[in-house]
């Protein structure tokens, strides 16, 4: 099986479980990513990997025009009759395959983000000179990914226990990873920051809907992750509830014209 195939069969499952966790809908932390961006009023913006929506909806209250695209029928579905039932007219959704080639012209856009996505691609270089590609000269690329240590062996712990509890899961980026890749792809970084989200992992396991065997092996290197600090995802015990906590980075770039790559 493709990696790709993985994603649709993941996303397609979990679809309905993931659009309502509470770190994808939280308003607040998309209220915080809109103005980190800080995307003109006439703005024409992209989202990549839209899944069900709420990144571009969010954008869509204060910019021109959002288009958000998808490799999955079953979330961008959800996407449109939300979109639908919140009479939103100025957001679309399109089904279409990054890591390929996405379906637009070169400098179409004057924002391109992607949200918590970039660590289920097998090639996230590809796909950031993708939306470096798409976006104008001057315009702006933002991704808001996890970020993993930027310790080889704690980064693989992490990722470990991420892809038992979701299959489609590849790997959380060390942000100097990260910071290359786009870099490579032309972008200079204008703005950033990182945070940390601390979720309960009962809450965790359920918005993939892992199977009971992943889901124990899962919370099992988790259990250990508390008492050895193997990851930096620094779980703990609270009222009788492990909680474990993400990193997560928001990375806002400028693309360069030609003349400065």
């Amino acid at each position: 099986m493709e990696h790709k195939d993985l994603v649709r069969e993941e996303f397609t499952r979990q679809a309905n479980d993931y659009a309502t966790a509470p770190a994808i809908r939280d308003a607040e932390h998309l209220r915080k990513l809109v103005e980190i961006v800080a995307p003109a009023a006439d703005a024409r913006v992209l989202e990549v990997a839209t899944g069900p929506g709420h990144v571009a909806m969010a954008f869509a209250a204060v910019c021109r025009e959002v288009v958000g695209i998808d490799l999955t029928d079953a979330p961008l579905k959800i996407a449109e009759t939300m979109r639908a039932e919140r009479g939103i007219a100025n957001v679309s959704f399109q089904k279409g395959d990054v890591e390929s080639r996405l379906p637009f012209k070169d400098g179409e856009f004057d924002v391109v983000v992607c949200r918590f996505a970039i660590h289920h691609f097998a090639a996230p270089e590809k796909v950031i000179a993708e939306m470096a590609r798409v976006c104008r000269a001057d315009g702006l690329v933002a991704i808001e990914d996890l970020i993993a240590s930027e310790r080889p062996e704690r980064a693989a712990y992490y990722n470990e226990f991420e892809r038992l509890r979701d299959t489609s899961h590849t790997s959380a980026l060390a942000m100097s990873e990260l910071i290359k890749m786009m870099g490579a792809a032309g972008l200079e970084i204008v703005r950033f920051t990182s945070h940390g989200y601390r979720t309960p992992v009962s809450q965790w396991i359920k918005a993939a809907n892992a199977s009971p065997e992943r889901a124990a092996k899962a919370l099992a290197m988790v259990e250990r992750d508390a008492l050895e600090d193997l990851s930096g995802a620094r779980p703990v015990r609270i009222d009788g509830e492990m909680y474990f906590t993400y990193r997560i980075a928001m990375l806002v770039t400028r693309k360069l014209p030609p003349h400065a790559v």
